[in-house]
């Protein structure tokens, strides 16, 4: 696919294509997201280029495996408020994508995932070390590109990675005793999956030069964004998602990984003996050294699914999707406050 095809495909998938805007500014605007996006992601192949022969096979490979380029296009998004898509903003949606793509070579590593945008995960294919070191390589490549934005960008990078370690440590280690075990989840998730979406958006008003008060509007709606599109990953993964993702049902909760409809089953199980029968169900098989019952298991999680707790998980993130809006109301009415408000509906109505 070229990157003009590409493009116009992952604006369409968003909800951000022309249709979406009706006068001819507006769609002066849509064509500006449509040709930054071109920029990016031609820029994206050169930068994750290596000299190295296996450095630059293994850099490109989750890359050329497609993704939606959520983070690219808040950046582009946000630059509208200020001069548009200049060099730095190009440059500076390159940074934070990569920085994305090195997470996920590091993420598989620790979820032991095998499958990651429809290919086995690099460490199924080159192993754990191979894998990490990839990672490593893109967050230095990444910083290089920032370096060349300047102190503003290496301070928002820094403080992002930080985030993203902090994250995925607590996830690791999972709450204390007294902590809330869904409040520390929906921390994980602004630090691991809000923080870099943040960053996006905060990038795109720092290097187009818009008004300093509309880092904060953008940097808000993008961790908020963030844990909605996360909590509806929640959702998606006890379906599977077939051959687009490779995913069998429930890949997260298989993986020992508590997302939010579990959390919220193990608080009803309290209370209601079916939740707990469930739980125990879901549970026994997942954490079990044993052999699994994998028909027992994959009815189980169809259970979850159909059950209260992930409808309360889809009003969740609707509410976080909401606060995300509303944290918008500092930016001036137009195209930009429209097409993100239409980011955050699309957000929760994805089914992939």
């Amino acid at each position: 696919m070229t990157p003009a095809r590409r493009s116009n495909t992952l604006s369409s998938s968003l909800g951000l294509g022309e249709k979406l805007f009706a006068s001819s500014d507006e769609r002066r605007f849509a064509e500006a997201i449509e040709e930054g996006l071109e920029r990016v992601e031609e820029g994206l192949l050169e930068a994750m280029s290596f000299a190295d022969e296996i450095a630059d096979v293994t850099s490109r490979y989750l890359l050329e495996a497609g993704g939606k380029r959520v983070r690219p296009v808040l950046t582009l998004l946000a630059a509208q408020l200020g001069e548009g898509n200049n060099d730095d903003v190009i440059a500076a949606a390159q940074s934070i994508e990569i920085t994305h793509v090195a997470s996920l070579y590091h993420d598989d590593v620790m979820d032991e995932a095998e499958m990651r945008r429809g290919v086995p995960t690099a460490q199924n294919v080159w192993g754990n070390s191979v894998a990490i070191l990839t990672g490593d390589l893109l967050f230095a490549r990444a910083s290089r590109i920032g370096s060349t934005l300047g102190d503003r960008a290496l301070a928002l990078q820094a403080e992002t990675f930080e985030r993203l370690c902090l994250g995925q440590l607590h996830e690791t280690i999972g709450p204390r005793v007294d902590d809330d075990p869904i409040e520390h989840y929906i921390q994980v998730l602004a630090d691991k999956t809000g923080s870099l979406i943040s960053a996006a958006a905060q990038v795109g008003v720092i290097f187009s030069n818009a008004p300093e008060e509309y880092r904060t509007a953008v940097a808000a709606f993008g961790e908020r964004i963030g844990i909605a599109f996360q909590l509806i990953d929640d959702i998606i993964d006890l379906a599977g998602s077939g051959d687009d993702t490779g995913k069998t049902p429930g890949t997260d909760l298989r993986a020992g990984v508590a997302t939010l409809p579990l959390l919220y089953l193990r608080r009803a199980a309290e209370t209601d003996p079916e939740a707990a029968a469930l739980l125990r169900r879901i549970e026994l098989d997942t954490t079990s050294f044993g052999e699994v019952d994998e028909a027992d298991l994959t009815a189980a999680i169809a259970e979850l699914r159909a059950h209260p707790v992930t409808q309360q998980t889809l009003e969740e993130a609707r509410r976080w999707s909401d606060s995300a809006v509303a944290a918008l109301a500092p930016l001036p009415e137009g195209p930009v406050k429209k097409a993100l408000t239409k980011f955050a509906e699309t957000i929760v109505e994805r089914s992939k």
